[in-house]
């Protein structure tokens, strides 16, 4: 399996509107160059707005295949809403880590990602939410989320380091009980009941 770090994303905590209110999100992240100091609770310079939701030591890294990218921009362009941004810049997922060669279906729970300065353990998959449709422009995306199973997933520091674009990791699998689609699709289901 070849393994690759596309891009680094972080991201601040700013407000937007949202279905006429006034919603704080830090969804959009924005590329960083050169190496990114990880600690415990993420990437240096990157914010969550809503801590019961997302960041904290499970969640501390959020990472997304770049393979997807071309459903999610094919997926505006059927919705109408292409010509907002048809690049759709990695980091648009709300994603820190953009990576080539690992889809969610290779992925298991426990399973570590060994850079080489710094060591995250595959912690859950991510759970859509409203501001999600606000970000792709289309009020279905978490839904076409949901169907498509495109979703990434987070990821706990287990060693410290930095991270840079550009850098291959290899994949050291954990115990294998629990894979991101099967627990995604769980996950869902409880919300569904």
């Amino acid at each position: 399996m070849n393994c690759q770090l596309l891009s680094v994303q972080t991201g601040t905590a700013r407000k937007v509107q949202i279905q006429g209110r006034s919603i704080l999100t830090a969804i959009r992240k924005t590329a960083v160059t050169g190496p990114v100091p990880v600690m415990p609770l993420g990437l240096l310079g990157d914010e969550q707005a809503d801590p019961s939701v997302h960041g904290g030591l499970d969640k501390a890294v959020y990472a997304y295949p770049s393979e997807h990218y071309e459903f999610w921009r094919e997926a505006r362009r059927e919705a109408g809403v292409a010509d907002i941004d048809d690049q759709l810049p990695f980091g648009a997922m709300g994603e820190n880590l953009t990576l080539s060669g690992l889809l969610e279906q290779d992925v298991w729970v426990g399973d570590v990602l060994r850079f080489q300065h710094c060591a995250l353990r595959v912690v859950q998959p991510r759970e859509p939410c409203f501001k999600f449709n606000a970000a792709m422009g289309f009020s279905s995306a978490v839904k076409a989320m949901a169907l498509s199973g495109r979703c990434g997933f987070y990821l706990a520091v287990d060693a410290p380091g930095t991270l840079e674009a550009g850098e291959s990791f290899t994949v050291q699998p954990g115990p294998r009980q629990m894979g991101i689609p099967e627990l995604f699709k769980a996950k869902l289901f409880k919300h569904l009941r």
